[in-house]
């Protein structure tokens, strides 16, 4: 957690935040009794494994494992950090995130975000008065609306225009070093700016904030395109160029085309097709497809048709197939040799580019294209080759009619039956996964770790998260110094409610997300008990306490008896002995 942000005020709202309501918005629930379930959106299923408690606030994946409460939804779904999502919650519930040890109430990071607006206005305001720059974009067939739309700008020529204007304090440096829009000099004295004598596109994040620039050289023998780097608000990894402005376009998007580069979409949208975003630059991420699979079930990769644009398909297809299911579609368009697509529709019209697109190779096709470029299939041996190229690959893709199909492609190709062919790359799966469990499975905690570990404190921890308010009345802990797993965190568990009465399921799950074993705790969580007259869940709890609380003194008195016996009993573990012998006399 940051640290700014009140626990308090953390806790509340996520008291008060309808788990239901945030998740309706964002995916599809249906009712099941007294709770919801949906198809999880953070793996490739399409049974409806992930249960909903509006009555506890957290939601948990039977499947994959996947769990939390609205606000750490918001953070997986939306890719947010821990004070956005809190921010995007807040303001669904219209209340006001405090901030604490501020002077007045500026965000984490809402420096960096005003200063990347007042420097984007600065670039846009230099293109209006710099006739090179017009001149370079009417060439290019980009009319001022668009310019506009896209909010390009100019970095002027010189080496401290930016350092000049917005670096005049020690903190005003430190914020454009931060952002990578000033570079320190070699000899460490003094600075100067990135972009110089370029045009300037803004990078906008899902929000519409100005995270990053790219900028462009007119002529030269620099680097056609200067990106700006890794930031604390700029991650190449995650965003997208354009996604901001095509949501904003189109409320009902049927694909997303993704292509190289900023002029790509920038001229397609001027050509009336609003869908496309760019990668810039990097390879297309699971991040990247997490976003384009939430906006469209179809994503079309629009490339040169060169060796370049060859590897870039490629690499796409790659990280794609642990994203493919039922239902979605990946094609891939190759250009004419010298054409990109912002000149492709500039000399062909729209219409043509389209049909293009439609016109596209499935990504079952391109794959098989691939491996098999230098194979004979008409040999015995090519087919063989083909086979087991294709298995690594076949394997990454959730099982469902998708991954049958392409199976039944493959087995046409190799001359293998469907089912056999199935068979050898489900093989193939089972021993890939056996080595790596044998080789490079993590050790991971859990309560439920060791085989002795008693199912007592676990239903105990479980009746904690499901009826906090039973903890209220308990007074005394016995059992500190127990140790056996699951203690340490359901000893601060109670200790949690003992000093916050009023925390509720989801808060409890929440305050324990980043812990080891608090990541777990959902597992509990969705446990259930009977719902009938004789249940009584302050009781209930009292007895697994007081079970819990004479497994320790047992243990502990035969620890002691066994030291004694070997006359290595202290003095002060003889009055220990004696003071729990007593003690559990009363008890029984």
């Amino acid at each position: 957690m940051s640290g700014l942000i009140p626990q308090h005020f953390i806790d509340d709202l996520i008291a008060r935040a309808d788990i239901v309501d945030v998740l309706s918005k964002r995916i599809d629930l249906k009712k099941a009794g007294k709770e919801f379930k949906a198809v999880c959106p953070f793996h490739n299923d399409k049974n409806p494994s992930l249960t909903i408690s509006p009555l506890k606030g957290f939601y948990h994946c039977f499947s994959c494992g996947a769990h939390g409460t609205a606000l750490g939804f918001l953070m997986e779904y939306e890719n947010l950090n821990f004070v956005e999502a809190v921010e995007s919650l807040a303001s669904e519930l219209g209340v006001e995130v405090p901030y604490e040890n501020r002077s007045s109430p500026i965000k984490k990071n809402d420096d960096l975000f005003l200063l990347m607006d007042a420097i984007q206005k600065k670039f846009q305001n230099n293109l209006k008065n710099n006739a090179k720059a017009i001149r370079y974009l009417k060439k290019r067939g980009i009319d001022g609306k668009t310019a506009k739309k896209y909010k390009i700008g100019y970095a002027e020529k010189g080496w401290s225009n930016i350092l000049d204007n917005f670096g005049t304090t020690d903190s005003d440096i430190k914020s454009l070093l931060k952002l990578g829009l000033i570079i320190k000099k070699e000899n460490n004295k003094g600075y100067y700016d990135r972009f110089r004598d370029r045009i300037i596109f803004p990078i906008r994040d899902n929000r519409g904030r100005f995270i990053g620039f790219g900028g462009r050289i007119f002529e030269g023998d620099q680097p056609k395109y200067l990106n700006s780097p890794e930031t604390p608000i700029f991650h190449k990894g995650r965003e997208l160029y354009g996604l901001y402005e095509c949501q904003k376009s189109m409320r009902v998007i049927e694909k997303v085309i993704v292509v190289e580069g900023y002029m790509d979409v920038i001229g397609l949208s001027q050509n009336g097709v609003e869908y496309s975003v760019a990668s810039m630059g990097t390879a297309t991420t699971d991040d990247h497809f997490t976003r384009l699979f939430r906006l469209s079930d179809t994503i079309c990769f629009c490339f040169d048709g060169d060796q370049a644009g060859y590897l870039a398909a490629w690499r796409a297809l790659e990280n794609s197939l642990s994203h493919l299911k039922d239902g979605r579609q990946i094609k891939f368009v190759f250009l004419p040799d010298g054409e990109d697509p912002d000149s492709y529709i500039r000399k062909k019209s729209t219409g043509n580019f389209e049909k293009l697109l439609n016109n596209g190779k499935d990504l079952s096709d391109f794959m098989i294209q691939r491996t098999s470029e230098d194979i004979d299939l008409k040999s015995v041996d090519g087919r063989a080759r083909l086979a087991e190229r294709v298995k690594p690959l076949v394997n990454r893709i959730q099982r469902g009619i998708f991954k049958e199909l392409i199976i039944e492609k493959l087995s046409a190709l190799v001359g293998l039956s469907a089912k056999k062919l199935e068979q050898s790359i489900s093989e193939d799966k089972i021993a890939n996964k056996r080595k790596s469990s044998i080789n490079y499975a993590p050790r991971r905690k859990n309560l439920n770790t060791k085989k002795d570990s008693p199912s007592v404190i676990k239903k105990s921890i479980s009746l904690i998260l499901n009826y906090p308010e039973a903890v209220k009345e308990i007074s005394n802990i016995e059992f500190v110094n127990y140790e056996k797993p699951g203690i340490k965190i359901l000893i601060k568990l109670l200790k949690n409610i003992k000093d916050e009465p009023n925390m509720n399921t989801a808060a409890l799950i929440e305050r324990w997300r980043e812990d080891d074993e608090g990541k777990h705790l959902s597992k509990l969580a969705i446990n259930s008990f009977p719902k009938n007259q004789e249940f009584n869940a302050k009781e209930e709890l009292n007895n697994c306490l007081a079970q819990i609380a004479k497994n320790f003194y047992n243990e502990r008195i035969n620890s002691l008896i066994k030291k004694q016996a070997d006359n290595e009993l202290t003095s002060d573990e003889k009055v220990e002995l004696k003071e729990i012998i007593h003690k559990n006399k009363i008890k029984r």
